[in-house]
């Protein structure tokens, strides 16, 4: 059975790239067919998932048309989370890097901002962020989902020093906070009550044993 019009047979393509991966990888960035074809598989997953590309130069994506429908059937099958990390990683590997912070960005935007797709969230913190390649790139994503994160909730994906760097918080408020153990969290009105430095430090001494080493 061939697979394209230079009637390479699927067998020949398997015993003849075995084990020649790198090669592979580089023929198919050096192959314009190639790319045009995977630019055309990646529009159609995106508009499985409700999305399309504005822009091919940068990668800038939008809702599509049909959007509601496929972002309630992505909701509700957590298995294409998956799926999408890998596109992701796949678009910087095949040639397409700049596509990755504009999809990923799309996705904070939709789950943090606007409050769609509540069980993808977690996946888009967890995973797609850390697939884009350049750390640049990375970086400005996490910074853009920590300003755009709930407070009530703890953001677990950067260090603190860096979440007071991008909340504007002084060097001496740091250190204050550091020494406190608790930060703006330790004031009565966020703990139910006041409590003395005795009680907050054994129950920050408790909490630290309590957690395992990794």
């Amino acid at each position: 059975m061939s697979f394209c019009s230079l009637g390479v047979y699927i067998d020949d393509f398997h015993n003849d790239w075995y084990r020649e991966y790198e090669a592979l990888e580089y023929e198919f960035c050096q192959n314009t067919t190639a790319k045009e074809n995977l630019l055309k598989s990646y529009k159609l997953m995106l508009d499985f998932y409700g999305i399309e590309l504005c822009d091919e130069e940068t990668g800038e994506v939008r809702r599509s048309s049909n959007w509601r429908d496929r972002f309630d059937n992505l909701n509700n099958h957590t298995h294409n989370n998956l799926r999408i990390t890998r596109i992701l990683k796949c678009l910087a590997t095949l040639g397409y890097p700049q596509y990755q912070e504009p999809l990923v960005h799309f996705y904070l935007e939709e789950t943090l901002v606007k409050g769609e797709l509540a069980n993808v969230k977690d996946s888009v913190l967890n995973y797609f962020i850390f697939a884009v390649r350049d750390k640049k790139q990375r970086r400005k994503l996490l910074k853009f989902a920590y300003l755009n994160y709930d407070r009530r909730d703890e953001f677990v994906w950067c260090p603190k020093k860096v979440q007071m760097k991008w909340s504007g918080v002084s060097e001496s408020k740091q250190d204050e906070d550091m020494t406190d153990g608790w930060g703006a969290a330790s004031t009565p009105r966020a703990r139910g009550g006041p409590q003395t430095t005795e009680f907050k430090l054994k129950r920050s001494k408790s909490i630290c044993c309590s957690v395992p080493s990794m």
